[in-house]
């Protein structure tokens, strides 16, 4: 069997992030655009994640290889650079879609937040999103001495017991456009 591997993305993979940034926020993007527009909520996501400086940007994102094919991605950031890493996404929202576009804050100074992780639908089921979890898992918490914090959706009880079982933890709620979520963190200590 071939070796799941993980890289930083690049510019070029702005297509790529941005199928699987849908995969994992489709509901938060119509939101943040007003309607259920496929093609509208993943033009939205394209501009982001090709771009520098936003939290969908390619900067903050880790892709998932195998076989030579790009099977997953997931989008953290440092939880401090929130309201900076959002401006350019809240003013482009404000002035494209909604004028009174504000969402809550979702991370906090002291976690790398990850924004969200997701798999090819084809792969699931196999151990490739445990892998990539225990991936960013050494990276930030083993090797660097970080806290790795997460939203998950109540309605997603197999993801919450996925996260529950690397080492995760339950320390408070949080609401995102106006969805109570269940905020979870992993750190060395």
């Amino acid at each position: 069997m071939d070796k799941l591997t993980f890289r930083k993305a690049t510019k070029n993979d702005a297509i790529a992030i941005t199928d699987y940034l849908f995969l994992a926020m489709e509901e938060i993007v119509y939101e943040f655009i007003g309607e259920k527009n496929t093609q509208k909520a993943k033009d939205f996501l394209v501009l982001f994640t090709s771009q520098s400086d936003n939290q969908y940007s390619y900067q903050n994102c880790w892709l998932a290889e195998f076989e030579n094919e790009i099977i997953g991605c997931a989008c953290l950031y440092n939880g401090a650079d929130l309201l900076k890493l959002r401006q350019p996404v809240v003013a482009f929202v404000q002035n494209k879609y909604n004028a009174n576009f504000n969402p809550e804050l979702e991370t906090q100074a002291g976690e790398v937040y990850l924004d969200c992780i997701s798999v090819h639908p084809k792969t699931q089921g196999k151990g490739f999103g445990s892998q990539f979890l225990n991936f960013l898992i050494n990276h930030y918490v083993y090797q660097q001495n970080k806290t790795i914090g997460l939203l998950v959706d109540d309605d997603n009880p197999k993801a919450k017991k996925l996260y529950l079982n690397l080492g995760f933890k339950s320390v408070d709620k949080k609401t995102l456009v106006g969805k109570s979520l269940e905020h979870m963190q992993i750190s060395a200590t």
